[in-house]
């Protein structure tokens, strides 16, 4: 099979766009043609490689096994064009240049202030960022699709370096009548009956919640998974549970008295925040200069917004 000298970098994107979307017609949308014309050029990609890419799947389409294969390979060669425009147009000089940066979802609370405070800093570095639990940000990583990526633990599961950005604790929060709010360093298993709500499965969150459990030999008498952070602070406020949460998600309802934090003895969690890149990837001056900016700034804002409420008020 040598379907490398036909096949197109055009196809590539036609590709990695409509299985995005897993519809021609979206994809279509996307890049501003015809769904004949997407489907016409990935006809051709799939003659090139010899195995169909696609199934229909009612109105969409999903990937074939050579699909999901294609894909990830696909990824890495765009996005190695892409930094090979973005090394040429570092060359020019100057603070220019586009930077992809992938931010766990929690990090979202806070890193729009920052991503704020360095465009001002640096108007021509274009910085986009994307939003994602943690296992999606290391596939990201992996097919070269983001530069660098804020998440809570370097990972050892891929060849991956980090630096560390700030501290990151995480503390129980409760509804504000929660009877043992006020209350010193208690043992965590006085909450055993509790219900504890919990990030979906590949949440970073949820892994430091199941590790303190696992440390605290503590089993809570039920967990409920939900998919954000948004939606377990609306539980915790309507009384459904308490939960860990990183305590830099929880600006406003602290500052509205809308949640309680609970001091048990073994809170707050302490973690750290780190921004990450694959040991493989040369970062450009702009994402060097990012990378440096936010070692320099996150603690100290974080800092300054949130030591208030690390030693929770009756």
């Amino acid at each position: 099979m040598n379907f490398v000298r036909t096949l197109t970098l055009r196809q590539l994107q036609i590709f990695v766009v409509a299985a995005r979307h897993q519809s021609y017609v979206r994809a279509a949308e996307e890049l501003h043609l015809t769904p004949p014309a997407v489907s016409m050029q990935l006809k051709q990609l799939e003659g090139n490689v010899g195995l169909p890419l696609f199934e229909r799947m009612g109105r969409g389409v999903a990937l074939t096994g050579a699909g999901e294969l294609l894909v990830h390979h696909a990824l890495r060669v765009l996005g190695e064009i892409k930094d090979a425009e973005a090394s040429l147009q570092a060359l020019s000089g100057g603070e220019s240049g586009l930077l992809s940066v992938g931010l766990v979802s929690t990090a979202k609370y806070f890193m729009p202030r920052l991503l704020a405070q360095f465009g001002k800093a640096h108007p021509g570095i274009d910085v986009q960022f994307t939003i994602g639990n943690r296992s999606m940000l290391l596939q990201k990583l992996q097919d070269n699709m983001i530069d660098l990526a804020v998440m809570g633990r370097i990972p050892l599961e891929v060849e991956a370096q980090g630096e560390v950005m700030a501290p990151h604790p995480y503390v129980l929060v409760a509804p504000v009548d929660h009877p043992w709010r006020g209350r010193k360093k208690f043992p965590l298993q006085e909450l055993s009956d509790e219900t504890f709500l919990l990030r979906e499965e590949g949440s970073g969150s949820r892994q430091v919640a199941e590790e303190m459990f696992r440390n605290q030999s503590f089993t809570p008498r039920r967990t409920i998974s939900l998919g954000s952070n948004e939606t377990i602070k609306q539980a915790v406020m309507a009384g459904m549970g308490i939960s860990l949460l990183s305590l830099h998600t929880l600006s406003l309802e602290l500052r509205i008295g809308e949640v309680a934090i609970l001091d048990a003895a073994c809170t707050p969690v302490e973690r750290t925040w780190n921004v990450v890149h694959m040991n493989t990837k040369r970062l450009l001056p702009a994402g060097i200069q990012f990378r440096q900016f936010l070692l320099d700034e996150t603690g100290r804002a974080l800092n300054l917004e949130f030591s208030p409420y690390l030693t929770p008020v009756p």
